[in-house]
């Protein structure tokens, strides 16, 4: 049975192979428009499926669109019913379907609820924006490949619904799950284009109506500025990430080595989906895609790999209106009034009539009444505010993913950039098999210089631009316009000179902070605010990954597995610097107790010892670690250092734990009164309490909170009725572990933390998980000899048979 399988998997590639050609896929075979016709029927596109351990397809195919249905087709089959949703909400129906005040899932936007939602995407679809981008010749629009891609995903994954019966419960006969379009997906596209602009502010987009009095206050600077800072603030983000790539001089190989892990959600749709797409000769490449998407957003291929951080560039600018003392929808440009765009939206509402409202828009983009309930800016008669996101024009990020799989170096990755400008809000860090590594802040940013922040900022863009890069200036005048750079591929965005890139150090890493220090030996400096900060105060993971890949480069003779450990190392760099001390100043309390928030005394003499023996690591059998994370989350930062950063020794300040802060005694008492209030000894392994529910089964998970600066970083519900930390809500998620030993296959070691499907029925629902909890991995399965070897090989062939 085993080789009557193998000889139709061989059949299969051979017939692929000669359809397609056999020449390998190089930087100058990179897809584009260039004699690429449209599938030759208008239906009848099919693929094949392989099938390999914990259900990674591998999906082979003839053509571009052919690709994308197997890939539209093999998402549905592990995750129908999460991608149904986010197509819901592109089509600006979750209101007709869950209802307009319930909650959305945060996915594709800010938006709080299904209304605002709904008033937002359906504004997109009635204007014709997405189709509008999609029309546009590229490099300014998407290539003819990718619209191939989007064209065959929606085939593939509408062929899986007439074909399959869903099992999944969360979905199951529900009449929100439908067929889709090519539209529906590049709008898709577009929701994770703007989710950094436009996204997060589609409360203050859809709410914004002019003012019907004279009343209006305008917002302080100060607080302005600090709210933003705290908006924008990288450790405030539901999305992180860590990657580092090491040159071939730190290697045992003289290759590259590259350890992507990004933190994403663990539910919802940015959940990541794994896979391996082969148009042979054209395109072969593993990694992970965002749901809903035909492209692979982070993997590797045969000779290069990449993985993204989320970058500190801010995605959006406001332009302050000086308005028309006789009308609050008219502002001035150069003193000449310029009415506002209305624009009505009607969405439908379950169980009730349509609702209609009003949108404004200006030249510069929407008028917007905050962004978050945390930064009002109201709409006065006499000012208003108007929000730029580049990415609104931005339909090229598939464009930038085919480039990569293409790649064979990291030059030709940078070039994928340079030429497609595609990426809204992530770094980009890679290594290749000739031993190169490459740091990009290339994203798609407001061409917002500090020349023209100094010269056209508004008195609250004055606070607001050097606190947060939220630039805010002064629409009144038309030379404020943001220009254009003669490299970029439209006005108004940064072309790629302008952007922080360090290429060929002996390590590049970032853990979302700015670019500054993506090698600590040689920092990048002289680029614009919007892009992040210079000689500011790191977080505490980027310190301690600094500590952690510094001192590995300089070991030197580095392979794959010293990435895997360095994963699962679970050190926790706030223990490092501060559990010796809280654990002497525990033990010098006088009588062994110390006085919580409530001014009730605790006794807190059973901590010291468990502080002091901890192993100062966050593994599922680590005791101390909940006891330490329950402390330090209570313990604020302005009270947690003796000796203050130092932008001379950026890694190794703050530092010293100020015992002698008030704060310290009370964090400490509270966090032992909490946990034997929920019936938690002190000393119990993490694990036990650090967990997710799977099936009625516990699964431990290790890692640890930003805060912690914890590598392996996971965000979970505090639940103590439930035992501690219940699920994950963000973290580690699609990791990859890539290098090369001289063969013709890369080594490759990868796990998706909460595996590839989201259907409690699937036999892929945990499986993944478990690995995770158990600090393992897969061993990717890349070349034909080691697909064809998988025990687990399963072949599916699919197709549009109507």
């Amino acid at each position: 049975m085993r080789t009557r399988l193998r000889r139709i998997v061989v059949a299969a590639v051979a017939l692929l192979t000669a359809a397609t050609g056999t020449l390998p896929a190089t930087a100058a075979d990179r897809p584009d428009d260039r004699g690429h016709k449209e599938h030759p029927s208008a239906g009848g596109l099919s693929a094949v499926i392989r099938y390999t351990e914990y259900g990674i397809p591998h999906i082979l195919a003839r053509d571009y669109a052919d690709l994308g249905f197997g890939t539209g087709w093999a998402q549905a089959a592990d995750q129908v019913c999460t991608v149904a949703d986010g197509f819901v909400t592109v089509r600006g129906e979750r209101s007709r379907y869950f209802g307009p005040d319930a909650p959305t899932d945060l996915s594709l936007s800010s938006a709080a609820k299904n209304l605002s939602s709904d008033l937002y995407f359906r504004g997109v679809r009635d204007t014709g924006t997405v189709e509008r981008l999609l029309a546009r010749p590229a490099p300014a629009g998407p290539s003819r490949t990718a619209k191939e891609l989007m064209r065959g995903y929606a085939a593939g994954y509408n062929a899986w619904l007439r074909q399959n019966r869903i099992t999944d419960p969360t979905c199951r006969g529900a009449a929100w799950v439908r067929p889709i379009t090519t539209l529906d997906v590049a709008a898709r596209g577009y929701a994770l284009a703007v989710l950094g602009g436009q996204g997060r502010a589609v409360d203050g987009i859809t709410a914004a109506q002019p003012p019907t009095t004279a009343s209006g206050t305008a917002p302080d600077p100060a607080r302005t500025a600090r709210a933003a800072a705290g908006l924008f603030a990288a450790d405030s983000a539901d999305m992180g990430s860590n990657a580092v790539a090491f040159g071939g001089s730190t290697t045992a190989g003289g290759r590259g080595l590259l350890l992507g892990n990004p933190h994403y959600p663990w539910q919802g749709g940015r959940r990541f989906w794994q896979s391996q797409q082969t148009v042979p000769g054209r395109l072969d490449v593993s990694g992970a895609s965002l749901l809903g998407t035909p492209t692979v957003s982070i993997g590797h291929n045969a000779h290069v790999a990449w993985s993204h951080t989320v970058a500190t560039g801010v995605t959006l600018n406001l332009h302050q209106l000086t308005l028309d003392p006789a009308d609050p929808t008219v502002y001035l440009v150069d003193g000449a009034p310029e009415r506002m765009t209305k624009r009505a939206v009607t969405v439908a509402v379950q169980g009730g009539a349509p609702v209609t409202r009003t949108q404004w828009w200006t030249r510069y983009g929407p008028v917007v009444t905050g962004l978050g309930s945390s930064l009002p800016l109201p709409w006065t008669t006499t000012t208003a505010y108007a929000l730029n996101d580049p990415n609104s024009s931005n339909l090229r990020a598939s464009d930038t993913a085919l480039g990569f799989g293409t790649a064979r170096s990291t030059a030709d990755v940078l070039g994928s950039l340079r030429r497609t400008q595609g990426l809204p809000w992530v770094n980009t860090i890679a290594a290749d098999s000739g031993g190169h590594t490459l740091f990009t802040q290339s994203q798609v940013l407001p061409r917002i210089t500090d020349e023209l922040a100094q010269r056209c900022s508004t008195p609250l863009g004055r606070a607001t631009y050097p606190a947060s890069g939220v630039a805010v200036l002064d629409g009144s005048r038309g030379g404020c316009a943001l220009g254009r750079d003669s490299d970029a591929v439209e006005a108004g965005i940064f072309g790629p000179a302008a952007l922080p890139t360090l290429r060929d150090a002996p390590y590049a890493e970032n853990s979302n902070d700015s670019a500054w220090l993506a090698n600590a030996d040689r920092p990048l400096t002289g680029y614009e605010r919007v892009f992040g900060t210079v000689g500011t105060a790191r977080s505490l993971r980027t310190r301690g990954a600094l500590q952690d890949v510094a001192a590995l480069a300089d070991r030197g003779a580095l392979t794959v597995r010293d990435l895997q450990r360095q994963q699962y190392a679970n050190r926790v760099p706030a223990a490092d610097l501060a559990a010796a001390d809280a654990a002497e100043a525990c033990a010098a309390l006088p009588g062994g107790t110390a006085t919580g928030s409530g001014g009730r005394a605790v006794d807190v003499s059973g901590a010291c010892g468990v502080l002091a023996a901890w192993d100062r690591e966050a593994d599922t059998g680590s005791r101390g670690a909940l006891l330490f994370d329950r402390f330090w989350r209570r313990l604020p930062a302005a009270q947690q250092w003796k000796v203050p950063f130092s932008a001379a020794d950026p890694v190794g300040t703050p530092r010293t734990l100020d015992t002698d802060a008030p704060a310290f005694g009370t964090a400490l008492a509270d966090a032992v009164a909490e946990l034997r209030a929920a019936g938690i000894p002190l000393d119990s392994p993490l694990g036990e309490h650090q967990f997710v529910v799977r099936n009625g089964e516990r699964v431990p998970v290790p890692g640890g909170t930003e805060s912690l600066g914890v590598w392996n970083k996971v965000e979970a519900v505090w639940n103590p009725a439930g035992g501690g930390y219940t699920e994950v809500t963000t973290g580690s998620s699609y990791m990859q572990a890539v290098g090369w030993d001289g063969g013709r296959c890369p080594v490759a070691r990868t796990l998706l933390t909460y595996s590839q499907s989201a259907n409690p029925n699937s036999r892929h629902y945990d499986d993944q998980t478990r690995l995770f909890s158990g600090e393992k991995w897969v061993t990717s399965r890349f070349c034909e000899k080691d697909i064809l070897s998988s025990p687990a090989l399963r072949v599916v062939r699919v197709g549009d048979h109507r």
